[in-house]
């Protein structure tokens, strides 16, 4: 059952299932690291019920963003909470990422990807919904940084939040696809030194010149322009 939810500080609302996957913290911070300006169009991928263009929507107006989100279940959600949220430069598309080509390319790319790849060790969730969300079970990583590069335009940016296990493959996952990492912020949630997760600026077609911090959000009440502070 769909429920009405406030999203956080922002000032509106968004529609979520305690069946499936809600958003969590590192999608409001994914949405916090863009940097925008202007009329850009901006494409966020593997979208879930869209917390992010909601969010980067609020935060900048003039935007332009189109949502991929594969799961019929989650982009009705997504599509309902624009919708009723009253913006109409959002559009949300129930589609598969991996073939999903925009002849007008985009200014900015946004992923918060399912976060685990699938192996034989794996421990897959009985409900698929939750299962194809966590786990790379329609999508890889690397699937999702090339459709980035086919719908960047040339020195576009593309932004990642992932869990510090992944980081390596990420990292080189961008050197392949010829995305220069241009910022590493390593987010630590407690008292332990290792951070949970991390988050990624790369450009296309730049070199890599990363400019690397860390930020501790440990006991924090809102997370609205987090960055800002630093």
């Amino acid at each position: 059952m769909a429920i009405k939810n406030d999203l956080y500080d922002y000032g509106t609302f968004i529609y979520q299932d305690d069946r499936y996957f809600k958003f969590s913290l590192d999608s409001i911070l994914l949405a916090e690291f863009v940097r925008t300006k202007s009329d850009q169009k901006v494409l966020d991928l593997c979208c879930g019920n869209a917390p992010i263009p909601l969010i980067l929507k609020i935060k900048n107006p003039l935007l332009k963003i189109d949502a991929i989100e594969i799961q019929r279940e989650i982009y009705t959600l997504a599509k309902r909470s624009i919708e009723e949220s009253g913006f109409t430069d959002i559009n949300v598309y129930n589609c598969d990422a991996k073939n999903y080509i925009n002849n007008e390319k985009y200014d900015i790319v946004t992923c918060n990807p399912p976060y685990f790849a699938v192996n034989s060790t794996s421990l897959l969730n009985d409900n698929i919904v939750k299962r194809n969300a966590r786990h790379e079970t329609l999508i890889t990583l690397e699937d999702i940084i090339s459709t980035t590069k086919k719908n960047l335009k040339e020195n576009g940016k593309f932004y990642i939040v992932h869990r510090t296990s992944r980081f390596l493959d990420v990292i080189n996952k961008l050197q392949k696809y010829k995305l220069g990492i241009r910022k590493i912020c390593f987010v630590y949630t407690g008292n332990s030194n290792n951070a949970e997760f991390f988050l990624i600026e790369s450009e296309l077609n730049k070199k890599d010149d990363p400019k690397v911090s860390s930020i501790n959000i440990r006991g924090r009440k809102t997370y609205k322009n987090i960055f800002e502070e630093e």
